[in-house]
């Protein structure tokens, strides 16, 4: 054996040749800049609320803050939130309207009403069962 083997050279045979498909052509996939935003707004910190410890999302943790700062009077703070109330609101009304969803097809609706409908016979049949029953020749003697 001519050269060395050990930690960080591997046999030489075993080891990829030129020109060949690598196992990860790819390589690391680069995190762009809206993934490293949300995935840092979503940490967990510890705050302290009302004398509570609690687990939040910075996110939230940022909203709070903005808000009590606009709050006590601050107008850089009270101009960022109503902006963020704009874009909310914006997006909100941009998103398209959830469709209907039907809870029931066709099927399911006829089995509700067949249901209904002997739950209604059932419900008469015990109100005429516990009703008194007076002939016409009777005097009612209530």
């Amino acid at each position: 054996m001519d050269y060395q083997v050990g930690y960080g050279k591997p046999p030489r045979h075993s080891r990829f040749k030129k020109g060949q498909p690598t196992a990860n052509p790819s390589g690391r996939p680069r995190k762009d800049m809206a993934g490293l935003l949300f995935e840092g707004l979503n940490k967990k910190v510890v705050v302290t609320e009302n004398g509570r410890r609690r687990r939040i999302t910075l996110r939230e943790a940022i909203t709070r803050q903005l808000i009590n700062q606009s709050a006590s009077a601050d107008l850089r703070a009270t101009k960022m939130l109503l902006d963020m109330i704009k874009d909310a609101e914006k997006q909100a009304a941009a998103a398209p309207p959830p469709e209907p969803s039907q809870w029931f097809t066709k099927a399911d609706e006829e089995v509700v009403e067949t249901l209904i409908e002997r739950l209604r016979d059932q419900v008469r049949a015990e109100m005429a069962a516990l009703s008194p029953t007076t002939n016409a020749g009777e005097a009612d003697t209530r």
